[in-house]
């Protein structure tokens, strides 16, 4: 069973959506990914995130695509990549990451309601 919250807890996690602008291999990562640099808008600007995403994904696609994140955590450096925000994902059945997304074009920087 999944830990209770209270709506507070919900509201401290600031998850935006932004555009990927850039996307390359990540070759020194332990698990296949990718350095990402996602525009959250002018309020936040672009950040680089790490990403293992690499299995349902090439660096071609992830240009242009929105993504979710969380863009309130403290840096995290990941070998030679500071990850400044943790781009959201599901598993699928085999433990490959897959980008949890919006389904309509929403403004960069927009906030999750």
């Amino acid at each position: 069973m999944t830990e209770e919250i209270t709506y507070g807890d919900f509201e401290r996690v600031d998850i935006r959506v932004g555009t990927i602008i850039e996307a390359e291999n990540f070759p020194e990562a332990r698990k296949p990914a990718y350095k990402l640099r996602i525009d959250f808008g002018p309020e936040i600007g672009v950040k680089r995130s790490s990403a293992q995403i690499a299995v349902h994904y090439t660096p071609e696609t992830l240009v242009g695509r929105q993504v979710l994140a969380v863009v309130n955590f403290p840096p995290r450096q990941i070998g030679p990549v500071r990850s400044e925000v943790l781009t959201l994902g599901f598993e699928d059945e085999a433990g490959a990451i897959v980008l949890a997304a919006v389904t309509q074009l929403v403004p960069n920087g927009k906030r999750m309601m």
